[in-house]
């Protein structure tokens, strides 16, 4: 399934600002990053539970935000691109 992750971690501290590289080295580590806070991965349910584990144990819930969304594969589902990012196709071919 496609996850969908958005966060915005509260940089006013230096704890903040750790606390964000080190979302961010999580969320690099596990899918594609399509906007400064915003990736893209594709998971089973098994690894996203791993990754919403690991992203809890790196936020601070009084100060910043974390939102995961699940798009399972459905009928009718699709990612619209506008500008000059293009993601990758998951389901293509995949070209080494």
């Amino acid at each position: 399934m496609l996850i969908l992750v958005c966060y915005d971690v509260n940089t006013e501290t230096k704890a903040g600002r750790r606390r964000l590289r080190r979302v961010a080295r999580v969320c690099e580590s596990t899918g594609q990053r399509v906007q400064k806070s915003v990736f893209e991965c594709q998971l089973d349910l098994a690894k996203f539970e791993t990754l919403e584990r690991e992203l809890l144990a790196e936020i601070d819930p009084k100060t910043d935000c974390l939102r995961l969304y699940r798009m399972p594969g459905t009928r009718g589902f699709e990612v619209i691109e506008h500008g000059v990012f293009k993601a990758v196709d998951f389901e293509g071919p995949l070209v080494l």
